[in-house]
Order: structure tokens, then C-alpha cells, then sequence
């Protein structure tokens, strides 16, 4: 039991570090609270979240074989651990100029569920982050059966609603919930975890390469 409560707190803390960085996901959150209210940032992680589930199933039944080797495990956690170094370093490079901007913007038309969904497709980050982190995470949560991937998709998803819900909130209510200086700082804390999950992946991979 403990090793999934890992997977879903390592999920959260690396999802939630994904998703505070600005991106389109973040300005149509904007956009839309300020328009619809503090539910459109939920409603958009809900399309996100439905694109995310139908891909997890796709990647769980579809290789399900593939996940079980070491080799094909060593290989992910290396380029898991390179792609969190990345992402810790551009924070940290960031930090001086990053401002999370709550002026309200044009809303788009439409529903905001699939807004969500196609916002998610036409991100090149995210891409990369299924293909990488994600990915790696697939194949270790396996090793722990379906309960493994529920914990962390549920870690990985929840990351997602309480950010976003925040943003929705602070915007449709007109509240300046995170300051510019709060928000650097909250960043560099979870630049730091995701060196920390870094060394972690890349310990494990290490590991892996051994045995074979």
C-alpha cells in the first residue's frame, strides 16, 4: 500500500509542476473564468482529463507486453529523469520573470469540456510529457497492477483540478488568490521535488540496466 500511496504523490507533486507553468491550458482558463465563472476550469480539466483517460487505456491495453520488460523500462526512467532536469531547469531560469497574469481575456465559443480536450492536443508539451513522464510512470505503476495506474492517474488528474480550480476561483471571484512573489516561490519549491524525482528515476533505471 505504501508504494502507491508513493506513485500518487509523486504524481501530484510532478503533474502540479507541470500545470502551474503558463501554457494554453492556463490562458483559456483565465479567459473563460472571467467570462463563465469559477466552474470553467474544472469543466476544462474534466475534457482534459477524458483525452488523458481514453489515452492511459490506450497505452495500458495496447503495450501492455512491451511495459513489462526491463530493458524498455531502464530506457523510460532514464529519459524520464532527463526530461524532469529539463523542466527544473527552465523553472528556475523562469523564475525571475514569471508572472501568472489574472486579466481577464476574450472567451472562446463553445464548449468548454472539448476546449479542454483539443487545448490539451494542440500543446507540443504535452506530447513530450506522455511520450516521456508519463510513459515511465505507465510502466512503473504497472508493476503494481490496476491499482497502480488508477493511484496515479488520480494523482496525475487531481494535480490538474486544484490548480486549475484555483485559478478559476481566483478570477471569477475577482480575487487575487497567488501573488507574482507567492507563485515564484511555490514554482521553485517544485523545481527543487522534481530534481529530486529526477535523481529518483534515474537511480531506478540505473537499477534496471544492471539486471540485464
Amino acid at each position: 500500500m505504501w508504494e502507491l500511496f508513493t506513485i500518487f504523490f509523486s504524481s501530484f507533486i510532478i503533474s502540479l509542476s507541470g500545470a502551474m507553468m503558463p501554457g494554453p491550458l492556463l490562458t483559456a482558463t483565465i479567459s473563460e473564468s472571467s467570462q463563465r465563472g469559477i466552474f470553467a476550469g474544472p469543466l476544462l480539466i474534466l475534457g482534459h482529463g477524458v483525452l488523458e483517460f481514453f489515452l492511459l487505456i490506450a497505452l495500458v491495453f495496447g503495450i501492455a507486453p512491451f511495459l513489462q520488460r526491463n530493458d524498455v523500462f531502464a530506457v523510460v526512467a532514464i529519459l524520464g529523469g532527463v526530461i524532469l532536469i529539463w523542466m527544473a531547469v527552465n523553472m528556475f531560469r523562469t523564475l525571475p520573470s514569471l508572472s501568472m497574469s489574472l486579466n481577464p481575456g476574450s472567451s472562446k465559443s463553445g464548449s468548454i469540456v472539448l476546449n479542454g480536450a483539443l487545448l490539451s492536443l494542440a500543446n507540443p508539451y504535452w506530447t513530450i510529457w506522455w511520450a516521456t513522464i508519463g510513459f515511465g510512470y505507465v510502466i512503473f505503476s504497472w508493476r503494481y497492477g490496476t491499482m497502480g495506474i488508477v493511484f496515479f492517474f488520480a494523482g496525475h488528474i487531481l494535480a490538474d483540478l486544484v490548480w486549475y480550480s484555483v485559478v478559476s476561483t481566483a478570477v471569477g471571484t475577482g480575487r487575487h488568490l497567488f501573488t507574482d512573489r507567492l507563485y515564484r516561490w511555490v514554482i521553485a519549491v517544485c523545481a527543487v521535488v522534481l530534481i529530486i524525482f529526477a535523481l529518483y528515476f534515474f537511480n531506478a533505471g540505473v537499477q534496471k540496466i544492471s539486471t540485464l
